[in-house]
């Protein structure tokens, strides 16, 4: 098999193909924190400006610029596990990434077992993630980077292999923050019908109450016009359905 010279050693001409795959700015378009500070410092003037641009960020001091790194879904999709996540934690220093910004290692869909446990608590799926996931993430932060995680603000997830964090949002909130979960991507799917507008601000207050900051990225497709009210309860919010390598859509 045919290798790539990359810093930090090399790699499988496929390993990189997947990295460079997976890596991208994790800004949504036409949202995130930052676009609203560059417009309040253009427009405020006056020992007050500060205070002003505060007002506009979502109290838990994330997102001022727009955040990097990789997520599994474009990619993987549902076939992720954690040897998988610490190498890709690997490559992202060992290729340079990192020094660069990208400190972000984000799962997507599928890493939770179908069912919550008696507790009410998400599982981590054992056949994938046996060492669970603050072990998980302590690996990821030895390498100086973050994890991220994926719920969504319906009853399962898109997948429907794993619950979603509706009615459970202040349960979710501490579990992942007791792992050392530093992102949390929110989807849409298998909702109850109410306006992301009620569902969406649940979340949110239970990230800022979980005791650890977490960044939180709305993902509900652009349905209800995000940018028009999410700054105050997320990080960053997306505009559009999935993205894909496909120039018919």
């Amino acid at each position: 098999m045919s290798y790539l010279s990359l810093p930090g050693g090399s790699w499988s001409a496929l390993a990189a193909v997947r990295l460079a795959l997976c890596i991208f700015v994790l800004l949504n378009a036409g949202g995130g924190a930052a676009r609203h500070t560059g417009h309040l410092q253009a427009s405020s003037k006056g020992s007050n400006s500060k205070e002003i641009i505060r007002r506009y960020l979502l109290s838990n001091g994330l997102g001022k610029t727009p955040p990097m790194g990789w997520n599994s879904w474009n990619h993987f999709n549902c076939k992720i596990e954690e040897k998988l996540i610490r190498e890709t934690a690997d490559a992202i220093v060992s290729t340079g990434l990192a020094a660069r910004g990208y400190e972000y290692i984000n799962l997507d869909d599928c890493w939770a077992e179908l069912n919550r446990d008696s507790q009410g608590n998400l599982v981590p799926k054992a056949s994938t993630f046996g060492s669970g996931m603050k072990a998980l993430a302590d690996y990821v932060h030895s390498k100086g980077l973050k994890l991220g995680i994926y719920s969504d603000a319906g009853n399962q997830t898109c997948s429907k292999t794993m619950p979603g964090s509706l009615g459970y949002e202040e349960q979710d909130a501490k579990t992942f923050a007791s792992w050392g979960i530093d992102y949390l991507k929110y989807d849409n799917c298998n909702n109850d019908g109410t306006s992301p507008k009620e569902r969406y601000p649940k979340m949110s207050k239970a990230l800022l109450n979980s005791g650890r900051p977490i960044f939180f990225s709305l993902c509900e497709w652009g349905r209800e016009d995000p940018a028009t009210w999410a700054a105050s309860i997320g990080n960053s919010w997306r505009t559009t359905d999935d993205i894909g390598d496909n120039w018919n859509r």
